[in-house]
């Protein structure tokens, strides 16, 4: 479930909120016919895919055709549905973009549904089924899932550079001077001539393996580039959340950790930016060109498996304020307002939120569904393929998250910010410039 949302032409969110888009109403041809469901994870198919046979098997009046789409796709293809009217009944929604959707009138509320149909939220992981009520206090998504982030390293390159897996679980870092963290991707960066990033006469600019791998810049957010360091020193993206009104970008704090972050590159630790375009993070990792992975948990699957290659999950580093942290997002199924299945897809939504529905998906050990128990079964799930997640629970059990940021003009916000820190990642420009680009976003707000 890739998190970061991609540049979103600001022309295309402003088609939204001028699209026209009615509440599908109840009627008995609404709660017949054939749903379109719509996905971007294609290693969580297979489970959608067996939920919806279960599904047609209960509600034999009702079809549902799957479509998976990825990432970049699944999102142009959906605003162009909305402006066209041409989008699916139900949907996979994120919370990077739901404010801007139930504020153009493009989700169909379910507060009057969950209280017929006596849906009982509580039984989703702490906040999860409160992160889907807009500022309107209306509910505009049932819980599907949950992800934190994690270091996904070799086995094999820890063993022969002498780092210990005890190492990779007690890892601490900072701003500064990067902590046991940064001591590790520099030992484990190998040049060509054989030489690690810590040696004598290390060639930064001929390097095999590098320690750490890199997925982007991290446009606003940062999930699973840099969110898990900057916010252990007390720095958060905004003023509250969800709904804040003002941006971060120019506290010193965040400055000085991408300062870091953008100084692994220079010191050839982490790939260039213009290297990593187009390419696959865990593809790169797999063909042995980095050492350690920050990955989120929803790719723990196609981690674990490319065959011949032993992986380990480490929890993040430690942070100057003596804790770990990780975004904690938390996906949910909604019903565009112009369905005309309205009955149905409702039907639908709360079967895919449903046990019934969420224990299939936790029995395929891809990620880790809303409901409390169907999560646990997820873990046991993995824990019987030899895989130990316990780096992404602990995250959870010790309250060591924080929400993925939830605010208005979340595409404005990225369309301003990917460029921004693309340029700083680069080392095309320093942190510092974010201040300039920090009064822009805050701008909207305005």
């Amino acid at each position: 479930m890739k998190k970061s949302l991609g540049a979103v032409a600001v022309a295309a969110a402003i088609a939204l909120s001028l699209s026209a888009c009615g509440g599908g109403g109840s009627s008995a041809e609404s709660a017949k016919g054939e749903i379109n469901y719509w996905l971007w994870d294609a290693n969580q198919l297979p489970a959608y895919q067996q939920c919806a046979t279960d599904f047609q098997k209960a509600n034999p009046d009702i079809s549902v055709k799957i479509t998976q789409r990825g990432w970049d796709d699944y999102w142009s293809t959906l605003t162009n549905g909305f402006v066209g009217g041409t989008a699916p009944d139900v949907f996979t929604n994120h919370l990077g973009r739901y404010g801007e959707l139930a504020e153009n009138k493009q989700l169909l509320a379910l507060d009057d549904a969950v209280k017929k149909d006596n849906v009982d939220v509580s039984k989703y992981n702490e906040g999860l089924a409160d992160l889907w009520v807009g500022q309107d206090g209306k509910r505009y998504g049932l819980p599907k899932d949950w992800d934190t982030i994690g270091l996904f390293y070799n086995k094999g390159m820890l063993a022969s550079a002498g780092v210990t897996e005890d190492q990779m679980k007690n890892l601490t870092w900072n701003p500064e001077d990067g902590g046991t963290y940064e001591d590790v991707i520099a030992h484990l960066t190998v040049d060509k001539a054989g030489k690690r990033g810590d040696e004598a006469g290390f060639d930064k600019n001929n390097v095999a393996v590098y320690g750490l791998g890199l997925n982007g810049g991290g446009d606003s957010s940062g999930q699973t580039e840099w969110s898990y360091l900057t916010n252990t020193t007390g720095w958060s993206h905004t003023d509250k959340n969800p709904w804040g009104t003002h941006y971060n970008y120019d506290d010193p704090k965040f400055q000085n950790s991408m300062a870091w972050f953008a100084g692994l590159a220079d010191k050839g630790y982490m790939p260039k930016l213009e290297t990593t375009v187009g390419a696959s993070m865990a593809d790169t990792f797999a063909a042995g060109k980095s050492a350690i992975n920050a990955h989120g948990s929803w790719m723990t699957g196609q981690y674990m498996g490319y065959k011949g290659l032993e992986v380990g999950i480490a929890p993040t580093p430690v942070g100057p304020e003596g804790k770990r942290a990780s975004m904690f997002n938390g996906l949910a199924d909604s019903i565009w307002a112009g369905t005309k299945k309205k009955d149905a897809s409702i039907k639908w939504v709360e079967y895919l939120a449903s046990a019934d529905c969420q224990d299939v998906v936790a029995s395929k050990a891809v990620v880790f569904p809303a409901l409390k128990a169907s999560s646990e079964k997820a873990a046991e799930a993995f824990k019987a393929k030899g895989v130990d997640v316990t780096a992404f629970t602990e995250h959870v059990k010790n309250k060591t998250t924080f929400l993925y940021p939830i605010t208005d003009n979340t595409a404005k916000v990225k369309g301003i910010m990917e460029p921004a820190m693309d340029a700083v990642v680069s080392g095309k420009a320093p942190a510092s410039s974010l201040t300039q680009i920090n009064e822009q976003v805050n701008a909207l707000f305005k």
